[in-house]
């Protein structure tokens, strides 16, 4: 009977069944079969809410959703243009940079997709960059932000390592810190191979120091945003719930009441979209922490660990076989789905073979945004194709060298610790 309920779940999941809803299932099958009191599920959503960083996850997302329905898209872009827009290449560095900055700050590449492309691709195709170039730059450039601060998929990573309490103890402030450097590499990687496949047909727009001041001045209220937040939380000024407190209700104020882009009766609607979203990751991970304590009870990462060490001796292989893994996962789970359910799986076997739990959670990340991008139900193709009007065969092909080139640094985050450990002493 067990065995098959396990199988009905299984069936549903690949036929669409919410992701929290086969969760849920599973651990009430699991407790039942294993004659525990199922008033603990109950008990661990209680303790879950009880963690004080929890609560930064609605408040930077409302802060992102609000800059998404502002002017701040265009009004990046054009601070960007007028600094970057002279360098050979400037214009595919614009893309990547703000790309990257408005994934950050709303947690979701495809909002990015969303709100920039309408900007980004038409400058990229009058600056002189062939189309296929542009759409996959376009595609792919708002994924790398997953890596900057302060991105939910950091802080939900930070949140199950620290339920698990496996290794060295992981906070939202070490993944900020340990994830910005490989996403700096990133950019500049792309950078530079944009320049490359373009160095001939790309156009340089002349700098112009009063569009430079101009552009500086429209962006004088969002600027400061990064800066003041992570510097706070860096300097020790304020704890992360705090930063997102400060972040929402600064750019509520700016967007709302100084500049007035967002009209009052539109609060409620950008209100409601935002917290779907996080209403949607709550509920996995409440379900999610009950599935791990479940994991634990019943020593599985123990013989997991034991497995592995079995038939892989070497942790180099490890980690190759953990980045293929990943790169298959990412494929067919959302980032959100994807770290509730196997971080409680992965991480007590990566530090039974000396991995950092940060540096496991870096080359996490950085693989699965390569799911985005990888055929066929990868989230950000799907948006472009939509977006653009292409078929998703065309977006694919011109997003395949900046996957590659993603990938390859991926390799380079896996096996060079100090890359993301150097800020932790790690």
């Amino acid at each position: 009977m067990t065995l098959a309920l396990a199988l009905l779940l299984a069936v549903l999941a690949l036929m669409g069944m919410p992701l929290f809803a086969v969760l849920l299932g599973g651990v009430l099958l699991a407790f039942s079969a294993a004659g525990t009191a199922l008033t603990v599920i109950p008990v661990d959503i209680l303790r879950l809410a009880e963690t004080p960083v929890l609560i930064s996850i609605p408040l930077f997302t409302f802060a992102g959703y609000l800059l998404s329905e502002s002017r701040a898209p265009h009004r990046l872009v054009l601070l960007t243009d007028a600094f970057f827009g002279w360098v050979p290449g400037g214009q595919a560095v614009v893309a990547l940079i703000a790309c990257s900055f408005f994934t950050a700050v709303t947690g979701a590449s495809g909002v990015t997709i969303v709100a920039l492309g309408a900007l980004l691709y038409p400058a990229l195709i009058e600056s002189g960059y062939s189309e296929k170039f542009s759409l996959g730059l376009v595609t792919t450039s708002g994924c790398i932000g997953l890596l900057f601060a302060p991105s939910l998929p950091l802080i939900l990573y930070a949140v199950v390592a620290q339920q698990l309490n496996v290794g060295p103890a992981v906070s939202i402030n070490d993944m900020f810190l340990a994830a910005a450097v490989p996403g700096v590499l990133l950019i500049v990687l792309l950078g530079l191979w944009s320049f490359w496949r373009n160095r001939q047909a790309a156009r340089r727009k002349a700098f112009s120091l009063r569009a430079a001041l101009h552009a500086l001045k429209g962006n004088s209220w969002e600027l400061p945003l990064p800066v003041f937040v992570l510097g706070g939380v860096y300097g020790g000024w304020f704890a992360v719930s705090e930063a997102a407190a400060v972040t929402a209700l600064y750019v509520l104020v700016v967007e709302v009441v100084i500049l007035r882009e967002i009209p009052l009766r539109k609060l409620p609607a950008i209100t409601t979209e935002a917290m779907v979203l996080v209403g949607g990751i709550l509920i996995i991970l409440g379900v999610s922490v009950s599935t791990t304590n479940y994991v634990i009870d019943a020593e599985i990462p123990a013989r997991l660990f034991t497995w592995t060490q079995d038939h892989i001796s070497n942790k180099y292989v490890f980690l190759l076989l953990l980045n293929l893994f990943l790169l298959a996962l990412g494929a067919f789970l959302n980032i959100f789905s994807a770290v509730v359910m196997v971080v409680p799986l992965i991480l007590p076997v990566a530090v039974g073979y000396g991995i950092h739990p940060v540096h496991l959670g870096v080359i996490f990340l950085a693989n699965l945004q390569i799911g985005y991008l990888m055929p066929p139900a990868g989230l950000d193709l799907c948006i472009s194709a939509f977006r653009f009007g292409r078929p998703i065969h065309e977006i694919v092909k011109a997003s395949l060298p900046f996957a590659v080139i993603i990938l390859v640094t991926v390799l380079v985050i896996t096996y060079w610790p100090a890359l993301s450990l150097w800020a932790i002493g790690g």
